[in-house]
């Protein structure tokens, strides 16, 4: 898994600007059926993808944390709101609440999630492939193949799949 992660970088950056045309000319010409292929090569890429092994995700990135997400986490710690914020969270430059520092404050040394039940609804989504009106995020999708090998491979299947 290693040696996958030290190549991501690389062969993201090969494919960047290849991907970000193909991504500007799906937002202009959308397939139909868009939705549905993508949910399908995402349920194939992850019944092969053991995040388990990788989580990159949680190593480099940190989530954005909705007020939901810091209700339902700081109860599950008993402790109130802005306990959990003022241990936890800082607010960013897009006023959003996040890690103060990753890799993740809830990963442990075998990349198991210690808040996995309460999990934000940003980490739970990742990397977000099966997402309904997918061309919306084809900017967030360019920055996660990157990080997240599984979305690598979705967007390489997606330009067999789906050629424009």
């Amino acid at each position: 898994m290693k040696q996958i992660l030290n190549n991501l970088n690389k062969l993201a950056k090969d494919k960047h600007i290849e991907n970000k045309k193909y991504f500007d000319k799906l937002k202009k010409k959308q397939p139909k059926n868009l939705d549905y292929v993508m949910q399908d090569l995402h349920d194939a890429e992850f019944k092969k993808t053991d995040c388990l092994q990788c989580a990159n995700c949680c190593k480099t990135t940190g989530p954005l944390f909705t007020l939901a997400d810091i209700e339902r986490i700081s109860k599950s710690f008993r402790q109130k709101p802005q306990q959990f914020i003022d241990q936890y969270l800082r607010i960013d430059e897009d006023k959003d609440y996040v890690l103060k520092s990753v890799p993740c404050t809830f990963l442990d040394n075998e990349n198991y999630c210690m808040i996995y039940d309460v999990r934000p609804k940003a980490c739970r989504e990742f990397p977000h492939t099966d997402r309904k009106k997918f061309h919306q995020i084809s900017d967030l999708t360019l920055k996660n193949v990157a990080i997240c090998p599984a979305a690598f491979n979705i967007v390489e299947e997606m330009k067999k799949k789906m050629p424009l």
